[in-house]
């Protein structure tokens, strides 16, 4: 048996996508899950296996609508602590953006069209991973960043290549 605990589309004091009212929705709708899923990688790591990130798709009277799920085997918990951990610091999501150190990948002006600042799930967290490196003494600007750093280069691998292609190409 299985838990799902829906954490939303979003960080919860994020704007994001509106179903019914944002142009372009199912796209910056799926484009912002995906970012909070990185958002929840970045701060807690990579889910222990029991657990999984996973979007969910939700049926509204103006259609569809995408959100992040956090799958928690429920035997899997009972038999290893780090599930029911894992589980216990992610249920609550996270309630902006910057908690991941992840710039939003999309803003919201009040009668504008959204803007969007990144198109891929793999340009935000190449974003952040540049955000969160360390300075050339190899320590990091705020302690935190290493934590968020190292969880999301192991998980994005393509994301760490990139910023450090680019970081050879600024000192180049």
């Amino acid at each position: 048996m299985s838990d799902i605990i829906d954490l939303g589309g979003a960080p919860a004091n994020e704007d994001c996508a509106q179903l019914g009212h944002t142009p372009d929705f199912e796209r910056l709708n799926r484009l912002e899950v995906g970012a909070y899923r990185a958002a929840l990688i970045a701060r807690h790591g990579l889910p222990p296996e029991g657990c999984s990130f996973r979007t969910l798709t939700n049926s509204h009277d103006f259609g569809v609508y995408y959100t992040l799920g956090l799958y928690v085997d429920a035997s899997a918990a009972r038999r290893d602590p780090r599930v029911a951990t894992y589980a216990e610091a992610a249920q609550d999501g996270l309630a902006h953006w910057t908690e991941a150190c992840i710039a939003p990948p999309v803003r919201y002006v009040d009668g504008a069209a959204p803007i969007v600042e990144r198109t891929s799930v793999a340009e935000i967290v190449t974003g952040a991973i540049l955000a969160t490196r360390p300075g050339p003494d190899g320590r990091f600007a705020i302690p935190d960043f290493e934590t968020l750093h190292r969880n999301l280069a192991a998980a994005y691998p393509a994301s760490a290549e990139a910023a450090n292609a680019i970081l050879q190409e600024i000192s180049a």
